[in-house]
This record gives structure tokens, C-alpha cells and sequence, in this order.
């Protein structure tokens, strides 16, 4: 009995003392999503300060990570590039320290449709995910090829996780969407990708990046050059080991053969300098003829380059 005592005691001080150390360790927050994109977060563990924890929360779009990190419920989380500039453009106090993916995206039609060309969408009902760089890229795909919006398409706002299930329904005759949606309504063959339209002439291939709040990185800037560094560790880990980065994103529910095959179409990254400011005041420009937004925002304040600048210098050494 007293043997069971001392056990029992013993027992209880170390969960004490480990809950303690869960509780004293530093703690990040990240939000993401679940797709072979946006993957890196899930890594960040491995290249995060010894001794700190990382949860990730995975959601299915932009605008509930942004909710969540004005909120203060995450130190950092992933959205469109252009969904960063929206929200710049109102005054919301978001900052871009990091990139995250490039390319990914691509138009696809259901099969059967007599479709050749993205003037032959007239007519058509499209699905799109609102806040994306893909409802960039469709809606500046409309507007090359003088489609209007709701007078000679019907744009239907379908969530980024049920583009597949919406076209191979009928409920859509074509979507605008991120891997690896593209690669697996050709593969279970409902669909067929009528373009890859990165419009390298003014909005590029640039797609997804991470924010964190003005506050945070004022308040707390050791975090976010620790949550940076750990975004391009993770990005050049990945990158060395397309495997393991495959591996992961299968377990998300694709297939990893399609995993596989949409990996082409898709380019993980962290870095951004002056060029890439410059791309995104070139995409922010298309976006205000697009009405996608009423104002420019000021891009000095949507980015800061310092945490990339002093990751670069520390890697490369």
C-alpha cells in the first residue's frame, strides 16, 4: 500500500511538472490549410526554438484565418495574396513577412462541354472561392476575353474543398481552383484543365502568403522571425525531400498519385523582397479595375521585409 502511495505521488509530480513545462514552453499559433500549398506549417515543429509547441488549425478559407488572427486567437496564418491586399485596403492592420506557395491554380471545364477556348465559357455557370488569387485569375480571365460577370457568365461562390464534387455533379460547368482540384477532376475524369492562366504580364504566378498583426510583430518581432526561419527551413526541407512532402499531403485524403501529378503545378516559398512588393502593387492595380477592391492600400505598411532579410543572412551562412 505504501509502495502504491509512493507510486501514485510520484506519478502526479511528474504530470505536474510536465503540464508546467507544456504551460512555461512558448507557444505558436498557426492557422493553414489542409492541401500539398500550404503544407509547410505542419513542419514548423522541427524548425521551431528547442522546447516550444506549435498547433496548427486548418481551415478551408482566408477569411476565417484572418477573423481568427485579428482576434488573437493566431500568430500567424496563411491567405491569398490579394485577400491580404483587400483587407490592407480597409485598414486592417495585417502585415506580409513571409510567402508560402506559387502557381497552383488552374481552369478547368466538366467533360462533355463543348468548350475550346475561355471565350466559349459564354453562358456558363463557373464556380469560384471568394477571397482566392483564383477569383483574381478568373475574373481577369473574363475580362481578357470580354466576358462580364452575371451578364455573360454566372459566377457561383462554391468553398474551395467542393469545386470537385460541384463540377462532377453538374452543378458547375467549370471552376477556377487550387491543386489538387484541377488534377483530380482529370484524373477521375469528369474534367479537363482548359488553362494555367498565370498572366505573367500583370498578375503572375504569385499566390498565397503569410500575416501576422501589426502588434504582433511590434510587440513581439523575436516570434515572427522565429515562425519566418522556420517557414524557409520548412520550404528548403520540402523542397530537398519532394517525398516526404508528398507523404504528408496524402494523408490530408488526395491520393498520392495525384499528389504527384499536381506537384508540377505547384512551388513552395518564403521569400519576399522588393520584386515580389512590386508584383503585388502590379496585382493590386488589376485588382482595383477589376473592383475587386475600391482603393490601393499602402503597401509600406502591408509589408515588411526585415524578418525575411535577417533569415536570409542567417541561412545562407
Amino acid at each position: 500500500m505504501k509502495l502504491f502511495w509512493r507510486l501514485s505521488v510520484m506519478t502526479i509530480m511528474s504530470l505536474t511538472l510536465f503540464t508546467a513545462k507544456i504551460c512555461g514552453a512558448e507557444q505558436f499559433r498557426i492557422g493553414t490549410w489542409k492541401t500539398a500549398e500550404t503544407i509547410q506549417p505542419y513542419f514548423y515543429q522541427s524548425f521551431l526554438p528547442v522546447g516550444s509547441i506549435c498547433h496548427i488549425t486548418a481551415f478551408t478559407n482566408p477569411m476565417d484565418q484572418k477573423t481568427a488572427l485579428l482576434a488573437g486567437k493566431l500568430d500567424m496564418c496563411g491567405v491569398s495574396l490579394p485577400y491580404a491586399i483587400y483587407s490592407a485596403s480597409l485598414g486592417q492592420p495585417v502585415v506580409v513577412v513571409a510567402s508560402m506557395y506559387s502557381k497552383g491554380s488552374a481552369l478547368v471545364i466538366k467533360k462533355g462541354i463543348s468548350v475550346r477556348r475561355i471565350s466559349d465559357l459564354k453562358g456558363k455557370k463557373i464556380g469560384y472561392s471568394p477571397g482566392t488569387m483564383e477569383e483574381v485569375l478568373l475574373k481577369e480571365a473574363l475580362k481578357r476575353h470580354k466576358l462580364i460577370p452575371e451578364k455573360n457568365v454566372r459566377l457561383v461562390r462554391v468553398d474551395f474543398f467542393e469545386m470537385g464534387n460541384a463540377l462532377a455533379k453538374g452543378n458547375i460547368d467549370a471552376f477556377l481552383s487550387g491543386e489538387p482540384f484541377p488534377t483530380l477532376a482529370v484524373r477521375n475524369g469528369y474534367g479537363h484543365v482548359l488553362s494555367y492562366p498565370y498572366y505573367d504580364d500583370s498578375i503572375g504566378a504569385i499566390n498565397t502568403v503569410l500575416i501576422v498583426t501589426r502588434q504582433t510583430l511590434k510587440q513581439h518581432p523575436e516570434r515572427v522571425m522565429a515562425l519566418v526561419k522556420a517557414q524557409a527551413l520548412t520550404t528548403r526541407y520540402l523542397t530537398d525531400h519532394p517525398d516526404e512532402w508528398r507523404q504528408k499531403a496524402a494523408s490530408f485524403g488526395t491520393p498520392l498519385d495525384v499528389i504527384k501529378k499536381s506537384a508540377s503545378n505547384i512551388e513552395l516559398t518564403w521569400e519576399i523582397d522588393p520584386d515580389f512588393v512590386e508584383s503585388a502593387k502590379a496585382l493590386g492595380a488589376r485588382m482595383q479595375v477589376l473592383k475587386l477592391i475600391e482603393r490601393q492600400p499602402n503597401y509600406q505598411k502591408l509589408f515588411d521585409l526585415t524578418c525575411a532579410r535577417h533569415v536570409r543572412k542567417d541561412i545562407v551562412r
